[in-house]
């Protein structure tokens, strides 16, 4: 691909933390700006039904993200028996607090409350995970949106890889959800790169991948993406995040992995993002920027071109 990077051969990793930190700092001063022009201060609110280990540890995460970039950080905790109806009260409230200008219900939910309902329920100007009907039909269409966390993340990161556009590079989405490939494949298209989004049931999946200068694996499907299925100097963005037996560490014990085999797509990739110290670290300082971007709307007050 002409406009990509050569692959450096001691270092093509492309680590998570430092995208993320320079994009929480950049959130950081645009919420001291906020502060100190119009005495604004965004407001991030999650909500968590139950007590999933990994959910518990998501929201510690982002409250402390959130108080560290100078944010106001709300954390409800509901027990795992909570009816929906009470979740969606819960939700309500949200909607009409005025120092909330956004939040999420932590994913999963216990099996009696419908995810859909949840999602239909939360007003779209505050969806930090932008994942309202509304927002994905306003993505779909060019217009302005709360675009998913994830996904963002994932194109920031693409860019920081290329070092400036990526108009007409091949984007190859391996897997087709609303919370990442679908939207994914939106921010590409917009992006002027040409996107083909493949799936489970796409025939000859590797033959595609090998046509993409931009990989993204999201599937849910510990290194299904094994290292020929690489074109060499591709960027690959993994996505996923599989927890699978380590017996080396001892019995019992597991190690985090990606949807792609790492080692292998390392020798072939031009840029590859680990897993665990990927996306996910993007994910955070995303739904960090989301806020701001939702408290400026909501606010009537322009953001820097640059945000």
């Amino acid at each position: 691909m002409s406009n990509s990077p050569s692959r450096l051969p001691a270092d093509n990793i492309l680590d998570g933390k430092t995208s993320a930190t320079a994009l929480k700092a950049r959130v950081a001063a645009e919420v001291q700006r906020l502060q100190r022009e119009h005495g604004l201060t965004p407001g991030l609110a999650v909500v968590l039904v139950g007590n999933d280990p990994a959910s518990e540890v998501y929201v510690r995460n982002k409250g402390i993200a959130t108080r560290e970039a100078g944010m106001n950080s709300y954390e409800y905790r509901l027990p795992a028996e909570t009816s929906q109806e009470a979740l969606l009260a819960k939700v309500r409230e949200l909607n009409a607090d005025g120092n909330v200008h956004g939040f999420l219900v932590q994913f999963p939910v216990p099996d009696h409350i419908s995810q859909q309902a949840v999602i239909d329920a939360i007003d779209p100007v505050k969806d930090a995970d932008g994942l309202h009907p509304l927002n994905a039909g306003r993505l779909a269409s060019g217009l302005p949106a709360m675009v998913p966390a994830t996904p963002e993340g994932c194109l920031l990161m693409a860019k920081r890889a290329v070092g400036g556009p990526l108009d007409g590079l091949h984007a190859v989405v391996i897997g087709r959800s609303n919370l990442v490939g679908k939207p994914l494949a939106q921010l590409l298209l917009r992006e002027n790169c040409t996107v083909t989004i493949a799936h489970s049931r796409s025939r000859d999946l590797p033959a595609l991948a090998r046509e993409a200068d931009i990989l993204v694996a999201a599937v849910g499907r510990p290194n299904m993406v094994r290292g020929d299925w690489v074109k060499p100097g591709a960027i690959v963005i993994d996505v996923g995040i599989n927890r699978i037996p380590a017996p080396e560490k001892g019995e019992g014990k597991t190690r985090l992995v990606g949807d792609v085999a790492f080692d292998e797509a390392a020798k072939v990739a031009g840029w590859i993002t680990p897993v665990p110290g990927g996306v996910g670290l993007m994910t955070v300082a995303c739904l960090l920027r989301n806020t701001v971007i939702a408290a400026c709307r909501q606010h009537g007050l322009a953001l820097p071109d640059d945000f």
